[in-house]
């Protein structure tokens, strides 16, 4: 039996030590958005890695997931490998041969709750774009592919399959510049 910890934090400049996981046998730790579990690395490596009777330790909810599926989800796969999650803040747990009812409902409350939050954030985060751009403030991201390259590969004769594949960008991308 092994004592997993996860932490996570939202950017590169933020700090992993305020997440405290008492003694842990092994720590995966990102800094990568909690919007999507699917794509955070160290969040499938840790699932990947624990086997029966492990125990997950995750300092609080919202920093293993921001939407109540993806939550759900990743406990029960959890729980599917006859291991334990607990959550340090909120003093949950949730084990595979434990069916707390009331544990339950505490979880999909502050699951929804954290959804809730994620989405008021995007929301104060579109006003504020919104602000910013009457304004003229507000310039947007750089963008990212070089569309004149792209312009003239396709003029010298490459295909929209050679060019993604040199530029390193989807063809999907290719056909948007092109067509566009």
């Amino acid at each position: 039996m092994a004592i997993v910890g996860y932490r996570r934090v939202s950017t590169e400049d933020q700090n992993l030590d305020r997440q405290e996981l008492g003694q842990v046998d092994k720590v995966f730790e990102e800094k990568l958005s909690g919007k999507s579990a699917k794509d955070r690395p160290a969040l499938q490596a840790m699932l990947d890695y624990i086997r029966e009777g492990d125990v997950v330790v995750v300092y609080s909810i919202d920093r293993l997931a921001r939407d109540l599926r993806d939550l759900q989800d990743i406990i029960q796969t959890v729980n599917e490998k006859q291991s334990t999650i607990k959550f340090v803040t909120e003093g949950l747990t949730f084990s595979a041969d434990k069916n707390d009812a009331l544990a339950k409902l505490q979880l999909q409350m502050m699951g929804a709750f954290a959804e809730f939050e994620r989405n008021i954030i995007r929301k104060r985060q579109a006003e504020g774009i919104a602000k910013a751009k009457a304004k003229g403030v507000y310039k947007g991201r750089k963008p990212s592919i070089d569309r004149q390259k792209v312009r003239e590969l396709r003029s010298e004769g490459l295909s929209t399959y050679k060019i993604a594949e040199s530029m390193g960008i989807s063809r999907m991308s290719v056909h948007r510049i092109l067509n566009g």
